[in-house]
């Protein structure tokens, strides 16, 4: 599925989050515009720091003290979110948009068994009796593939795996059937095998219900295997976003290009990884030009001295880059 599907499901503006330090103000993310469609897949990828999980965390009105969201819309549909309080965002988080954290054993507490964590949910925001809301519990962990569930929905989170806390997360995150999934490094420090089996699982459920699915990670095999577009940050802002079919065949971004470069090929296992010399700016010491243009190949003058605007390179794809023509032809 390359085309966009025409179902927005949400609609990101020209988004800032900024973050006041006794350093200064640090742009975790600089004005970031996207958008998801009701059963589409969508990417961001990039390097630690780049702004992805910042970006997430705005999506859900999370970002606190003393970060802020300083300029832009967000667009669940069609209600703005951007500005609402706390106490309008509650309603709204879970039911309509929810997120599973990359820590699963961090997010769950530690002190409340599963199933009460689960329960806690259907109370709150069903209305939902002890009896039945143990019961909707032990159906979603049924349903994210936990074995015994019966049993397990009395069990703390140490006493799960890792893999199965994941699952357990997951079932958290779609007890209320949101209209957008939010998954932040999904699949973070589990094995290739548990890997494969959440992001099927992932799969499985975004097709029962037509969510939007929002995958925040670095890693660009899943990637291929599981997104509609892609859409890349490098530095707080976005540098390329592209059906991926088109981003793996014709990357348009210097960044773009040396992230693919640096994905390790088994007909080539004799030579040396490649890896993307220099390191991320700091946030607050980003310069005139592109972020990008101190550790880029087919950086030239005019790359360290004007920042690129975004530009259509065809009707799905688009590019901030000075030198796309080169980088798609490399």
């Amino acid at each position: 599925m390359t085309e966009r599907m025409g179902r927005a499901a949400l609609t990101v503006t020209n988004l800032s989050v900024e973050f006041r330090t006794a350093d200064g103000v640090a742009n975790a993310v600089d004005d970031v515009s996207f958008g998801v469609d009701r059963g589409e897949t969508l990417a961001i990828v990039g390097e630690s720091g780049s702004g992805k999980s910042v970006t997430a965390r705005a999506l859900m009105g999370l970002v606190g003290s003393p970060g802020r969201i300083s300029g832009g819309s967000i667009r669940l549909g069609e209600q703005e979110l951007v500005g609402l309080s706390s106490r309008a965002l509650r309603p709204i988080r879970g039911s309509r948009i929810a997120m599973v954290f990359q820590d699963s054993l961090s997010a769950l507490n530690p002190v409340f068994t599963v199933g009460q964590q689960l329960e806690e949910t259907f109370r709150v925001h069903r209305r939902m009796g002890r009896r039945e809301a143990r019961r909707r519990a032990i159906e979603l962990l049924d349903r994210v593939r936990i074995p015994d569930a019966a049993r397990r929905v009395d069990q703390y989170p140490h006493e799960f795996s890792g893999g199965m806390r994941q699952r357990a997360m997951i079932a958290m995150s779609i007890a209320l059937e949101p209209e957008i999934l939010i998954a932040d490094e999904p699949t973070t420090a589990l094995d290739v095998t548990v890997q494969a089996q959440i992001m099927a699982l992932l799969s499985e459920l975004q097709a029962e219900s037509e969510m939007a699915l929002i995958l925040i990670t670095h890693d660009l095999g899943v990637v291929a295997q599981q997104a509609d577009r892609v859409a890349v940050m490098y530095a707080g802002r976005l540098v390329e976003q592209a059906p991926t079919e088109t981003l793996f065949r014709q990357a348009a971004h210097g960044y773009t290009r040396a992230l693919l470069d640096a994905i390790p090929r088994f007909e080539s296992s004799h030579e040396r990884l490649v890896s993307i010399p220099g390191s991320a700016p700091q946030l607050g010491s980003r310069g005139a030009g592109c972020a990008f243009a101190p550790r880029c190949a087919f950086a030239t003058e005019a790359c360290g001295q004007e920042q690129p605007s975004m530009r259509d390179i065809d009707e799905a794809h688009r590019s901030a880059c000075h030198e796309w023509k080169r980088v798609m032809v490399a």
